[in-house]
Order: structure tokens, then C-alpha cells, then sequence
């Protein structure tokens, strides 16, 4: 049986990664005004947005001690959440409806 001697890689799965339509964790979306007083301004992908809502929550100790799963919402995240305690996977829920 022949061994390989490389990888291959066909020219358009190459073409497809380096110039290809991003994915939507990729493209730049607006905030709304609630959300862009935690991430800014400026749109920003969705995958950016969830990293500097991380940063934000532990930068200001925002994780229930108890239940590390459970985000207390402060006077910022909670226009956002609409409630004052939302898990980590509702977190991106609230987020989608808050970038355009």
C-alpha cells in the first residue's frame, strides 16, 4: 500500500479560507446603545463581542460565587439581560438581540 509522502490541500478550500465570505462569528455588527456601553461603539464581531463581555464580567467580579455558571447583572449588563441574573449560555441570547 502506497504511503502518503504530504497533505494536499485542493486550491479552492485554500482559496475559501483566505478570501472567503467570513463567517458570522466574523462579521461586524452594530451594538445597540445598552451594549456599547460595555464594548464600545464601533461595530464588532460577534465573537469579539462575547470576549470583551467576559473580560467585563470578571474585571468587575460579576460571576455568582456559588454557581460560576450565573452572571449578575450590574447597573450596565442589566438593560442588556433584561433581568438581574442570566446564565453564561443565555448571555448570547440576550447579546443577538442587541447587535444588528
Amino acid at each position: 500500500m502506497p504511503t502518503k509522502t504530504g497533505s494536499k490541500t485542493s486550491a479552492k478550500s485554500t482559496e475559501k479560507k483566505a478570501g472567503g465570505k467570513p463567517n458570522a462569528l466574523q462579521v461586524p455588527l452594530q451594538p445597540s446603545k445598552e451594549l456599547a456601553a460595555v464594548v464600545g461603539s464601533d461595530p464588532i464581531p460577534r465573537g469579539e463581542v462575547v470576549s470583551k463581555m467576559w473580560d467585563y464580567i470578571k474585571k468587575n467580579n460579576l460571576q455568582n460565587p456559588e454557581n460560576k455558571r450565573e452572571i449578575l447583572a450590574d447597573d450596565k449588563l442589566e438593560p442588556i439581560f433584561g433581568k438581574k441574573k442570566v446564565t453564561m449560555f443565555e448571555m448570547n441570547k440576550h447579546l443577538a438581540a442587541h447587535l444588528k
